[in-house]
């Protein structure tokens, strides 16, 4: 009993000793608030902004649209292997609904399986093409990204920018700087 109430005094120690100190780290920051002497008006200057838009270098610049057809011959051929099983599916998918009513019931039942069968392997393909093309195109987009994020620490450095923005809800255009940005990435 005597420990319990020994941890409770403690306990209730600590909760005054943290206590005070949040009232004196509160006190030391209100105070130096009214300390720091007024910044003099020649002193004061307003930040300069920019803005890119992320989206419009993936899109626009001439890198993207070079890595976007690269992706794309790339994945051609792979393309072109699934829209042609897919018009196979759909073609055995046709010709088994004209058929069905002539077929007996095991070989309804045997062509419905090979009907879910191709339909589960074109399903798989695709999963696995869209996952595969859009690693690659991540990779892609990265080097570009960083490609322009150099591009963008040139120019904030010789123009004075303070802070350069990548996502806003809305922006000025007088602070877009995408069209720079473009440029400096050849067009």
């Amino acid at each position: 009993m005597k420990s319990q109430t020994a941890f409770s005094v403690t306990a209730s120690a600590c909760a005054t000793i943290v206590s005070s100190r949040k009232l004196l780290a509160a006190a030391v920051l209100g105070a130096s608030l009214f300390a720091v002497a007024p910044v003099p008006a020649q002193a004061q200057q307003a930040a300069k902004i920019g803005f890119v838009s992320t989206e419009r270098i993936l899109r626009d610049s001439k890198p993207a649209q070079q890595a976007q057809a690269k992706i794309e011959s790339e994945f051609k051929k792979r393309d072109d292997e699934l829209q042609s099983l897919a018009n196979r599916l759909r073609t055995e998918a046709q010709k088994f609904d004209k058929d069905a009513p002539v077929l007996s019931e095991s070989e309804r039942i045997k062509r419905q399986r090979q009907l879910t069968d191709m339909d589960s392997d074109l399903q798989r393909k695709r999963r696995e093409f869209q996952e595969d093309f859009n690693r690659r195109r991540n990779e892609e987009f990265t080097a570009i990204i960083e490609r322009a994020d150099a591009a963008i620490k040139t120019i904030a450095e010789q123009q004075g920018y303070d802070i350069i923005l990548q996502d806003a809800v809305t922006v000025s255009p007088r602070v877009d700087i995408t069209e720079q940005v473009l440029k400096a990435l050849g067009g």
